[in-house]
């Protein structure tokens, strides 16, 4: 059979030029990304607070845009290119700076838009411009996780002590920012829970495949080298790194799974339950009894579980066990946000002014919509709300179409012959798998949660974008098998009659 390959068209281009080149500040621009997602997960400056006038975050940022606008510049490159989640972005930001001027409060409106939404905006064109490798991929994805599992860690530790409870023991956040709600906590410990939990499962046949192998060095040869190692113990630590990692990561996603419990989120829960429905019915394509074993996993956590967990969650559909009232409040408050939009359907009354909007009728003063929907609705109309759920469905499409071509990827022969692309498609199969259960999960949370403006969501489209861009190109390499064309048909032979 012959193959062909295809030129790469200008569309299928990487979102980002490979490093390095000399006298390039090539790294700087991960770094920086690297530096503000830690100060923004780990939040050193709650913990000491001369560390708060540095403002760490911006400097990072600040050093990270710099370096990835000045590389593609010194290569005659736009700035950053357009994606469509960048466009996405800028829509939606368009229409937030649009509607000011009708705003119930433009003061209010003008801050969200410069100290929420237009660092999401930059941060999340940073990730899309500045991760360009799939091993800067893993490195920032379990960036994050480690980050949560610590967060969660703590989480835990303060259930256990009886200490940062409220609302009828729920356990909040150790540091504030986006983690310092129950139901936001729960919120990004759902959404990336698949990432710790699909790296805990196939971590070793990681390792195996994405290694680069020595010139020379085979599969048997690295095989040999285990065996021929010596003593016991010099060559149990050369096997133990995988075990060791998956073992780590099998604790974190313990650890941020714990604190979705202890938490009492009821959307958490209900996200949690969307999010391991995807990543089973996807997961175990990445390695067999993946299923199975989540099943028993599963049969053997429930009745674990606290009662007064199973006590809150039947407030879901029984209002008589709502003991804090919380469940009706919510219904009242989506049915406001619905009226507040019908009211201004094309403006909205401002962007993040929902909560200070309080005309007479309105029953749940000073309050948040509990819907993500409804607040884009009713904070910025009709062409606000047609952004972001632009925004939502380019983020599900790259995910599942990525994986998809991934799917492909990994039966071809091309790509089994190579260790190294082998090992790419690996990796990217784990993070789009992990992408689509964790959007899931986050968008169930967001039903009942005012989360518009939350970094979660903006991390997890920059994510996505990232895992195309740097599956395209691999794809574009692999030969592709040309169509057989189709065979003419066949005309039957003349009969001796029509012969004459």
């Amino acid at each position: 059979m012959r193959f062909e390959t295809r030129e790469l068209r200008e569309s299928e281009m990487p979102s980002i030029v490979t490093d390095p080149l000399p006298g390039e500040s090539s790294d700087w621009a991960f770094f920086g990304l690297v530096a503000f997602t830690a100060v923004l997960f780990f939040r050193p400056q709650d913990q000491i607070p001369a560390l708060a006038p540095l403002h760490l975050a911006e400097v990072s940022a600040l050093v990270g845009l710099t370096a990835m606008a000045a590389k593609r510049l010194a290569r005659g490159l736009p700035i950053f290119r357009l994606t469509p989640e960048v466009v996405g972005l800028l829509a939606f930001g368009a229409v937030m700076v649009g509607t000011v001027p009708f705003s119930f409060w433009p003061g209010g409106s003008v801050n969200v838009i410069q100290n929420l939404y237009g660092k999401v905006v930059l941060i999340a064109i940073l990730i899309i411009n500045s991760i360009n490798s799939t091993r800067r991929l893993q490195l920032f994805s379990r960036l994050i996780v480690v980050a949560l599992a610590y967060l969660s860690t703590r989480a835990v530790f303060d259930y256990a002590r009886g200490v940062n409870l409220i609302e009828h023991g729920r356990v909040a956040g150790a540091v504030s920012g986006i983690f310092g709600n129950p139901n936001d906590l729960a919120m990004n410990m759902v959404s990336f829970l698949p990432f710790a939990i699909l790296t805990a499962v196939v971590v070793r046949r990681l390792r195996r495949t994405a290694a680069p192998s020595a010139p020379g060095e085979s599969a048997s040869n690295g095989q040999a080298g285990h065996q021929a190692a010596g003593p016991a113990g010099r060559n149990r630590s050369r096997r133990d790194p995988g075990r060791f990692t998956s073992l780590l990561y099998a604790g974190c996603a313990g650890a941020m799974f714990l604190t979705v419990v202890f938490t009492k989120s009821r959307s958490g829960f209900l996200g949690l339950l969307a999010m391991l429905l995807v990543l089973v019915i996807y997961g175990r394509q990445l390695r067999r009894g993946f299923a199975a074993a989540a099943v028993v996993v599963s049969l053997l956590a429930v009745p674990a579980l606290p009662s007064s967990f199973w006590t809150r969650m039947a407030g879901i559909t029984d209002p008589d066990k709502d003991d804090t009232g919380s469940r009706e409040a919510r219904r009242t408050v989506m049915k406001e946000a619905w009226w507040v939009f019908l009211e201004r359907p094309l403006t909205g009354i401002g962007a993040g002014q929902f909560q200070n909007y309080n005309p007479p009728w309105k029953q749940e003063r000073w309050r948040q919509s509990h819907n993500l929907l409804l607040q884009v609705a009713a904070e910025t109309g009709i062409f606000g709300i047609g952004a972001f759920v632009f925004l939502i469905v380019v983020g599900f499409r790259a995910s599942l179409s990525t994986r998809r071509t991934l799917t492909r990827l990994a039966r071809a022969p091309a790509v089994q012959a190579s260790p190294n692309a082998e090992g790419d498609v690996h990796v990217l199969r784990l993070h789009t798998t992990a992408l689509v259960a964790g959007l899931t999960g986050w968008f169930v949370c967001s039903l009942f949660s005012s989360i518009a403006y939350n970094w979660t969501f903006y991390y997890l489209i920059g994510l996505a974008a990232v895992a195309r861009d740097l599956t395209r190109p691999i794809a574009a390499r692999v030969p592709v098998a040309p169509r057989a064309p189709a065979a003419a048909p066949m005309t039957p032979a003349p009969s001796a009659w029509a012969r004459g």
